[in-house]
């Protein structure tokens, strides 16, 4: 098994990412066959009813995790949540799923996507600044999930 700082993490809900700020966080790769990753988050308790409504649901949710460093491109993953537990004034969240894919090359296709809206020059600098800051989902991460 490795373990990972989890620095921030957003869940898509609605068709928006939901950012849940952390207290602290971590991540587990099992490496086992099944791939299977583990995410545990400390989370303030006003979150605890949006996650406690998931638990023991089917659904899977979304989540872009940036591990380690900040400047990491975050990576995407489907989980289920499998724990919610008060400790204190606070929530300890387990989600359990797997690894979306390996690395999504965002900014790659970030630029694809400006390109193709006909941005350039000074323009499309700003707008892929701001985006790489931001980080929208993008129209190829919304369709695949169709």
């Amino acid at each position: 098994m490795k373990t990972f700082k989890m620095l921030s993490v957003g869940i898509l809900h609605d068709e928006q990412v939901i950012d849940f700020p952390l207290i602290d966080g971590i991540i587990i790769n099992q490496e086992n066959s099944h791939r299977m990753w583990i995410l545990e988050m400390f989370i303030e308790e006003k979150h605890k009813a949006f996650f406690e409504s998931f638990q023991g649901e089917d659904d899977l949710l979304e989540a872009k995790v940036v591990i380690s460093y900040p400047e990491n491109e975050p990576a995407g993953f489907r989980v289920a949540v499998s724990a919610v537990k008060q400790i204190g004034n606070n929530i300890s969240v387990l989600l359990k799923g797997r690894l979306k894919r390996a690395r999504t090359q965002y900014a790659e296709h970030l630029l694809e996507e400006l390109i193709g809206e006909g941005l350039e020059g000074a323009t499309l600098l700003e707008r892929f600044e701001t985006d790489m800051r931001s980080r929208p989902r993008l129209k190829r991460d919304i369709e695949e999930d169709e």
